[in-house]
């Protein structure tokens, strides 16, 4: 690793280490951990208790996730699988390059103003919309059914990340499926996982 880069590239240098040494893959806290286990000087090391500094590290962590990702499938090396509950690095396999094109959550964490622009109060109204769509309970419906699950059966979170993984694994843009699928997935799953514990 040289020690010339900017500390963008720096964090992805970092991450692709991470990534090698669990192949299996990690969750995002998981990865947070890991880079504060090794002093990293490239996120907050802050409680994450604050919403903030929550916010920041999340940002900071998935703009470096995504560079990263774009440079592994720019020089055939690899690809970032990319969600909040497992990031793994996967074999480069030849696909289509309209894969990483029309990806908002790509766009969004590659635009650094939201980092740089997003205040306190920001964090805030994203969170009380959020809490305030969940009340309802027909995104929990909503997303049960998308993963194919009986509402009215007593499931556990474990029952509900294998059925994510079978998902995930089925309707992947890298093995024929849509993007547009896989983020609905991901979106679900977000949701299910404050309900299930």
């Amino acid at each position: 690793m040289t020690t010339d880069l900017d500390p963008a590239q720096d964090l992805c240098e970092h991450l692709h280490v991470l990534l090698r040494e669990t192949p299996q893959g990690c969750s995002e806290y998981q990865l947070i951990q890991m880079l504060k286990a090794r002093h990293s000087t490239h996120i907050p090391h802050l409680p994450l208790k604050d919403p903030l500094v929550l916010f920041r590290t999340h940002f900071l962590l998935f703009n470096a996730l995504y560079r990263l990702r774009d440079q592994l499938w720019a020089a055939a090396r690899g690809h970032v699988s990319i969600s909040p509950l497992c990031v793994q690095l996967l074999p480069y396999q030849a696909g289509s390059q309209a894969l990483s094109e029309g990806d908002t959550l790509r766009d969004y964490y590659l635009d650094i103003s939201h980092l740089r622009d997003t205040t306190e109060q920001d964090v805030e109204r994203l969170l009380s919309s959020f809490w305030t769509r969940m009340q309802g309970g027909d995104e929990k419906r909503a997303a049960l059914e998308l993963f194919e699950l009986d509402q009215h059966k007593a499931l556990k979170l474990a029952d509900i990340r294998l059925r994510y993984r079978q998902l995930v694994s089925q309707h992947h843009p890298d093995r024929g499926g849509s993007t547009e699928r896989l983020q609905s997935i991901n979106t679900a799953m977000d949701i299910l996982q404050r309900y299930y514990y």
